[in-house]
Protein backbone atom coordinates (compact mmCIF):
# COMPACT_ATOMS: atom_id res chain seq x y z
CA UNK A 1 0.00 0.00 0.00
CA UNK A 2 2.76 2.49 1.27
CA UNK A 3 4.67 1.24 -2.23
CA UNK A 4 1.59 2.41 -4.39
CA UNK A 5 0.88 5.70 -2.65
CA UNK A 6 5.05 6.45 -3.32
CA UNK A 7 4.52 5.31 -6.89
CA UNK A 8 1.41 7.19 -7.25
CA UNK A 9 2.92 10.62 -6.08
CA UNK A 10 6.02 10.05 -8.13
CA UNK A 11 3.60 9.87 -11.33
CA UNK A 12 1.64 13.04 -10.08
CA UNK A 13 5.41 15.07 -10.07
CA UNK A 14 6.59 13.35 -13.37
CA UNK A 15 2.93 14.43 -14.83
CA UNK A 16 3.04 18.10 -12.89
CA UNK A 17 7.22 18.52 -14.41
CA UNK A 18 5.47 17.88 -18.02
CA UNK A 19 3.09 20.05 -18.08
CA UNK A 20 5.17 22.70 -16.82
CA UNK A 21 7.70 22.01 -19.65
CA UNK A 22 4.96 21.46 -22.07
CA UNK A 23 3.57 25.15 -20.53
CA UNK A 24 7.18 26.70 -20.61
CA UNK A 25 7.65 25.78 -23.96
CA UNK A 26 4.92 27.36 -25.22
CA UNK A 27 5.72 30.30 -23.43
CA UNK A 28 9.10 30.38 -25.40
CA UNK A 29 7.45 29.59 -28.80
CA UNK A 30 4.82 32.75 -27.92
CA UNK A 31 7.79 35.03 -27.55
CA UNK A 32 9.46 33.70 -30.38
CA UNK A 33 6.48 35.03 -32.32
CA UNK A 34 6.35 38.15 -30.85
CA UNK A 35 9.90 38.78 -31.32
CA UNK A 36 9.23 37.97 -35.01
CA UNK A 37 6.18 40.30 -35.56
CA UNK A 38 8.43 43.49 -33.79
CA UNK A 39 11.22 43.00 -35.71
CA UNK A 40 9.27 42.61 -39.00
CA UNK A 41 7.28 45.57 -37.80
CA UNK A 42 10.40 47.77 -37.16
CA UNK A 43 12.00 46.99 -40.26
CA UNK A 44 8.89 47.58 -42.19
CA UNK A 45 9.05 51.14 -40.60
CA UNK A 46 12.70 51.75 -40.69
CA UNK A 47 12.40 50.40 -44.72
CA UNK A 48 9.47 53.01 -45.44
CA UNK A 49 11.03 55.94 -43.43
CA UNK A 50 14.42 55.34 -45.07
CA UNK A 51 12.68 55.59 -48.21
CA UNK A 52 10.76 58.49 -47.64
CA UNK A 53 13.82 60.37 -46.74
CA UNK A 54 15.97 59.29 -49.80
CA UNK A 55 12.67 60.36 -52.17
CA UNK A 56 12.53 64.14 -50.45
CA UNK A 57 16.26 64.42 -50.64
CA UNK A 58 15.63 63.59 -54.71
CA UNK A 59 12.97 66.32 -54.66
CA UNK A 60 15.24 68.77 -53.12
CA UNK A 61 17.90 68.18 -55.49
CA UNK A 62 15.38 68.12 -58.76
CA UNK A 63 14.33 71.72 -57.47
CA UNK A 64 17.84 73.01 -57.03
CA UNK A 65 19.13 71.60 -60.44
CA UNK A 66 15.85 72.84 -61.92
CA UNK A 67 16.32 76.84 -60.63
CA UNK A 68 19.94 75.96 -61.18
CA UNK A 69 19.43 76.25 -64.78
CA UNK A 70 17.36 78.95 -64.52
CA UNK A 71 20.33 81.11 -62.99
CA UNK A 72 18.93 81.03 -59.36
CA UNK A 73 21.60 79.32 -57.01
CA UNK A 74 19.92 77.74 -54.17
CA UNK A 75 21.39 75.45 -50.86
CA UNK A 76 19.65 72.16 -49.75
CA UNK A 77 19.71 70.40 -46.56
CA UNK A 78 18.78 66.88 -47.27
CA UNK A 79 18.97 65.45 -43.44
CA UNK A 80 15.79 68.07 -42.52
CA UNK A 81 14.49 68.46 -45.99
CA UNK A 82 15.03 71.96 -46.44
CA UNK A 83 15.44 74.41 -49.19
CA UNK A 84 17.07 77.84 -48.49
CA UNK A 85 16.55 81.07 -50.66
CA UNK A 86 18.76 83.57 -49.31
CA UNK A 87 17.00 86.84 -48.31
CA UNK A 88 19.29 88.93 -50.27
CA UNK A 89 17.73 88.01 -53.56
CA UNK A 90 14.11 88.14 -52.50
CA UNK A 91 13.69 91.55 -49.84
CA UNK A 92 15.67 94.46 -49.07
CA UNK A 93 16.89 95.12 -45.21
CA UNK A 94 13.31 95.38 -43.19
CA UNK A 95 10.93 95.28 -46.31
CA UNK A 96 8.71 92.95 -46.03
CA UNK A 97 7.68 93.48 -50.34
CA UNK A 98 9.55 91.44 -52.67
CA UNK A 99 12.14 93.32 -54.88
CA UNK A 100 11.95 92.81 -58.82
CA UNK A 101 14.68 90.24 -58.60
CA UNK A 102 12.72 88.31 -55.51
CA UNK A 103 9.67 88.15 -57.26
CA UNK A 104 11.80 87.01 -60.64
CA UNK A 105 13.00 84.50 -58.62
CA UNK A 106 9.65 83.19 -56.90
CA UNK A 107 8.56 83.10 -59.92
CA UNK A 108 11.21 80.64 -61.71
CA UNK A 109 10.97 78.52 -58.26
CA UNK A 110 7.42 78.11 -59.10
CA UNK A 111 8.01 76.76 -62.22
CA UNK A 112 10.17 74.18 -60.39
CA UNK A 113 7.80 73.34 -57.95
CA UNK A 114 5.24 72.73 -60.36
CA UNK A 115 7.50 70.50 -62.35
CA UNK A 116 8.34 68.33 -59.12
CA UNK A 117 5.50 68.63 -56.21
CA UNK A 118 2.91 67.36 -58.55
CA UNK A 119 4.79 64.01 -58.84
CA UNK A 120 4.30 63.39 -54.89
CA UNK A 121 0.78 64.90 -54.51
CA UNK A 122 -2.82 64.89 -55.36
CA UNK A 123 -4.72 67.70 -56.13
CA UNK A 124 -8.27 69.18 -55.39
CA UNK A 125 -9.39 69.81 -59.31
CA UNK A 126 -8.52 65.76 -59.59
CA UNK A 127 -5.79 66.64 -62.43
CA UNK A 128 -4.63 63.65 -63.58
CA UNK A 129 -0.64 63.16 -62.21
CA UNK A 130 2.19 64.40 -64.97
CA UNK A 131 3.19 61.77 -67.39
CA UNK A 132 6.57 62.91 -66.96
CA UNK A 133 6.51 60.84 -62.67
CA UNK A 134 8.39 57.58 -62.32
CA UNK A 135 6.28 55.69 -60.00
CA UNK A 136 6.55 56.25 -56.25
CA UNK A 137 4.68 55.12 -53.57
CA UNK A 138 6.09 58.15 -51.15
CA UNK A 139 3.94 61.43 -50.93
CA UNK A 140 4.74 64.56 -49.34
CA UNK A 141 2.45 65.86 -46.55
CA UNK A 142 3.18 69.54 -46.20
CA UNK A 143 5.92 72.07 -48.09
CA UNK A 144 6.13 74.34 -45.21
CA UNK A 145 7.33 78.42 -46.52
CA UNK A 146 9.06 79.17 -43.47
CA UNK A 147 10.34 82.67 -42.79
CA UNK A 148 13.72 84.10 -40.78
CA UNK A 149 15.00 86.97 -39.71
CA UNK A 150 18.69 87.82 -38.09
CA UNK A 151 18.61 88.96 -34.47
CA UNK A 152 18.52 92.42 -34.96
CA UNK A 153 16.03 94.33 -33.52
CA UNK A 154 13.32 95.34 -35.90
CA UNK A 155 11.01 98.40 -35.02
CA UNK A 156 10.00 99.37 -38.95
CA UNK A 157 5.78 100.51 -38.79
CA UNK A 158 5.79 98.95 -35.08
CA UNK A 159 6.13 95.04 -35.58
CA UNK A 160 8.88 92.82 -34.91
CA UNK A 161 10.90 90.33 -36.51
CA UNK A 162 8.36 87.80 -35.90
CA UNK A 163 5.51 89.85 -37.63
CA UNK A 164 8.77 90.49 -40.60
CA UNK A 165 8.83 86.54 -41.37
CA UNK A 166 5.74 85.87 -41.19
CA UNK A 167 4.73 88.99 -43.53
CA UNK A 168 7.28 87.78 -45.16
CA UNK A 169 6.96 84.10 -45.61
CA UNK A 170 2.95 84.98 -46.65
CA UNK A 171 3.86 87.21 -49.49
CA UNK A 172 6.35 84.48 -51.05
CA UNK A 173 3.70 82.17 -50.74
CA UNK A 174 1.10 84.79 -52.58
CA UNK A 175 3.75 85.10 -54.79
CA UNK A 176 3.91 81.78 -55.67
CA UNK A 177 0.72 80.78 -56.48
CA UNK A 178 0.12 83.88 -58.26
CA UNK A 179 2.52 82.47 -60.46
CA UNK A 180 1.67 79.01 -60.90
CA UNK A 181 -1.78 79.12 -59.75
CA UNK A 182 -2.33 74.98 -59.51
CA UNK A 183 0.47 74.90 -56.88
CA UNK A 184 -2.38 76.13 -54.36
CA UNK A 185 -4.50 73.06 -55.65
CA UNK A 186 -1.86 70.72 -54.25
CA UNK A 187 -2.82 68.66 -51.88
CA UNK A 188 -2.23 65.14 -49.41
CA UNK A 189 -5.18 63.19 -48.46
CA UNK A 190 -6.39 62.71 -44.62
CA UNK A 191 -9.62 60.86 -44.42
CA UNK A 192 -11.76 61.90 -46.75
CA UNK A 193 -10.52 65.23 -47.43
CA UNK A 194 -7.11 66.31 -49.67
CA UNK A 195 -5.54 69.32 -47.26
CA UNK A 196 -3.37 71.69 -48.87
CA UNK A 197 0.08 70.97 -49.23
CA UNK A 198 1.28 74.51 -49.14
CA UNK A 199 1.70 76.18 -45.54
CA UNK A 200 3.54 79.19 -44.29
CA UNK A 201 4.99 79.80 -41.10
CA UNK A 202 6.83 82.44 -39.51
CA UNK A 203 9.91 82.10 -36.77
CA UNK A 204 11.22 85.87 -36.54
CA UNK A 205 15.01 84.88 -35.41
CA UNK A 206 14.29 81.68 -32.87
CA UNK A 207 16.07 79.43 -35.67
CA UNK A 208 19.26 80.49 -37.20
CA UNK A 209 21.66 78.75 -39.27
CA UNK A 210 24.39 80.68 -37.76
CA UNK A 211 24.93 81.69 -34.36
CA UNK A 212 27.89 84.16 -34.85
CA UNK A 213 27.28 88.17 -34.86
CA UNK A 214 28.98 89.06 -38.03
CA UNK A 215 27.54 90.10 -41.04
CA UNK A 216 28.00 87.27 -43.03
CA UNK A 217 26.08 85.37 -39.96
CA UNK A 218 23.71 87.50 -39.94
CA UNK A 219 22.91 87.65 -43.83
CA UNK A 220 22.71 83.17 -43.64
CA UNK A 221 20.04 83.93 -41.07
CA UNK A 222 17.92 86.04 -42.93
CA UNK A 223 16.13 83.69 -45.76
CA UNK A 224 13.14 81.95 -46.91
CA UNK A 225 13.16 78.19 -46.26
CA UNK A 226 11.16 75.49 -47.87
CA UNK A 227 10.36 72.82 -45.43
CA UNK A 228 9.04 69.29 -47.24
CA UNK A 229 7.38 66.97 -45.08
CA UNK A 230 6.49 63.55 -46.04
CA UNK A 231 3.67 61.44 -45.26
CA UNK A 232 4.61 58.90 -42.47
CA UNK A 233 4.35 55.34 -42.82
CA UNK A 234 0.64 54.24 -41.79
CA UNK A 235 1.15 52.04 -38.30
CA UNK A 236 -2.29 50.10 -38.67
CA UNK A 237 -1.29 49.45 -42.30
CA UNK A 238 2.31 47.90 -41.42
CA UNK A 239 0.72 45.84 -38.67
CA UNK A 240 -2.06 44.77 -40.90
CA UNK A 241 1.20 43.53 -43.66
CA UNK A 242 3.22 42.01 -40.85
CA UNK A 243 0.41 39.94 -39.45
CA UNK A 244 -0.21 38.45 -43.04
CA UNK A 245 3.28 37.78 -43.33
CA UNK A 246 3.57 35.87 -40.23
CA UNK A 247 0.45 34.02 -41.13
CA UNK A 248 2.50 33.15 -44.53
Amino acid sequence: MILDDAHEHVAEEENYFVSMTDMMVGLVFIFIILLMYFALQFRQVTDELTGADAARAQILSQIQQSLKQKGIDVSIDTQNGVLRLPDSILFDSGRDQLKPDGIDAIGKLSIALEEVLPCYTQSQSNSPRPAHCNNTEHSIESVYIEGHTDRDVFSGGGRDNWDLSVVRATNTYRALVGSRAGLSELCTTKGSQCEPVLSVSGYGPQRPIDTGDSDNAKAKNRRIDLRIIMVAPDSGETVRKVEQALQK
